[in-house]
C-alpha cells in the first residue's frame, strides 16, 4: 500500500464523517420542529457507513496484492418510530386532543454523536499529517 493510497483512505474517512456530522446539526436543529412540508414532525436522519475501495491517482504495484479500503455512506436511514407526544393544548399544531407530535431527537444522544463524529475526523486529519510529514522525509532522503 502506498502512502498515496493512505491519504486516499483518510479523505474517505473525512468525508464520510463530515456528512455524519451534517445529519446530526440538522437533527439538532430540528429537534422541536412540529410540521415539515412533507406533514407531521421532523424525522431524525442517521449515515450508515460502508466499507468502499479507494482508488489512488498514484496507484502503486502493491494495491494489486494488498485491498486499500476506505469508507463511504451507503445510505442515510430516516426514523420511522411514531413520534413523541406532549400534551400541549395551546400550540398551534395540536390535535383535536390537544397533543403535539414532536420527533423522537435526544438532543444530549446526538451531541455525544457529534463530538465521536469531531473526534473521528481530527483522527483522518493527524494521519494525513503523518503521512504527509512521512512524504517529506522520504524526499528529503532522496537529496
Amino acid at each position: 500500500m502506498s502512502l498515496f493510497s493512505v491519504l486516499s483512505i483518510s479523505a474517505s474517512g473525512m468525508a464520510a464523517q463530515r456528512m455524519r456530522a451534517e445529519l446530526l446539526v440538522e437533527n439538532l436543529a430540528n429537534s422541536e420542529t412540529t410540521r415539515t412540508p412533507e406533514g407531521g414532525p421532523y424525522r431524525r436522519k442517521d449515515a450508515v457507513f460502508e466499507s468502499a475501495a479507494v482508488t489512488s491517482p498514484f496507484a502503486s504495484v502493491f494495491d494489486s496484492e494488498m485491498q486499500a479500503g476506505g469508507v463511504a455512506v451507503s445510505q442515510i436511514v430516516t426514523d420511522n418510530r411514531a413520534p413523541e407526544r406532549r400534551y400541549l393544548p395551546g400550540h398551534p399544531d395540536a390535535d383535536a386532543d390537544g397533543y403535539v407530535s414532536f420527533p423522537r431527537i435526544n438532543p444530549a444522544e446526538d451531541m455525544v454523536d457529534l463530538m465521536g463524529a469531531s473526534r473521528s475526523y481530527e483522527a483522518n486529519v493527524a494521519a494525513i499529517g503523518a503521512v504527509k510529514d512521512m512524504i517529506e522525509r522520504s524526499l528529503d532522503l532522496l537529496r
